[in-house]
């Protein structure tokens, strides 16, 4: 007898608050070391594993087949926790994102960028949330769990709040959830911690990067990747994100650093969160 999408929705939730009670990690967004993937990928992998770092989280393969990517993976001790897919293909191909995020081990599938045009506003979110939606149900069934990743033009001001708030109320709680870019929530004028706060139940992955004091704010999802600066050196306020999150009993931290200098501040960025408590 096959299970119902409804028991296998609760499993993944299970699974996931359960994960919850074991040792918080720190991971990286692999796309943090696109420029030099591009040059060399196995050299690039032995330096994430020379980082101590354990867990990643995927934004493409850098031209490689999976049976050399899955292999460099292995051979780095490396665990894909999560997948990074294109908002187009969760639209028209979501079973087939979903065989190539199990293959590869991962448990939660994340899109990042909702195409709109010159301002992202409620009719972008009831198309994206039928999207999100559907394919939340097919990772459902296949034991993913599919997270939305805001990129801060989601908070321009609609009726009492935000679009973001909308946003948060039209995608099914029991499909899709969120995963925390502090320092785009920081970029669009927001609060990191007080957003934590008010939609705690559905946040389950965070990225860490930290904001060069100064930095203007923006609602267009864009910033200088020179603004990216090492962990606690800038004004997103790392320590009481991290404080909070930990509280919430969020898992998986994965570190993105979009600056040029990404690989000299990674180490410098670990060396950081270790000092907190």
């Amino acid at each position: 007898m096959q299970p119902s999408l409804k028991s296998l929705c609760f499993l993944v939730i299970l699974l996931i608050s359960v994960s919850r009670l074991n040792a918080q990690e720190i991971g990286l967004q692999l796309y943090s070391l696109r420029h030099q993937f591009a040059k060399d990928v196995p050299g690039t992998m032995a330096k994430v594993e020379a980082m101590g770092i354990r867990e990643v989280e995927m934004a493409g393969t850098y031209g490689l087949a999976f049976p050399e990517m899955i292999k460099l993976i292995a051979k780095h001790k490396l665990q894909v926790i999560s997948f990074g897919a294109d908002f187009e293909r969760l639209e028209k191909a979501p079973q087939q994102v979903a065989d190539e995020a199990r293959a590869y081990g991962a448990k939660f599938v994340v899109c990042a960028w909702i195409p709109f045009g010159d301002m992202f506003d409620s009719d972008d979110v009831n198309y994206a949330a039928s999207v999100f939606n559907e394919a939340g149900k097919v990772m459902a069934r296949n034991g993913l769990l599919l997270c939305y990743h805001p990129h801060g033009y989601e908070f321009q001001p609609y009726e009492s709040g935000t679009v973001f708030d909308y946003m948060v109320d039209a995608l099914d709680s029991r499909y899709v959830y969120f995963e925390m870019d502090v320092f785009w929530i920081k970029q669009a004028g927001q609060d990191p911690v007080a957003l934590l706060k008010k939609y705690s139940t559905r946040w389950v992955l965070l990225h860490l990067k930290d904001r060069k004091r100064g930095t203007p704010n923006s609602h267009d999802g864009k910033a200088p990747d020179e603004t990216n600066v090492v962990l606690g050196q800038g004004d997103v306020g790392i320590a009481a994100v991290m404080k909070e999150a930990k509280t919430m009993g969020i898992q998986h931290f994965f570190i993105e650093d979009e600056s040029p200098k990404a690989e000299q501040q990674i180490p410098k960025s670990l060396a950081y969160l270790k000092t907190l408590k």
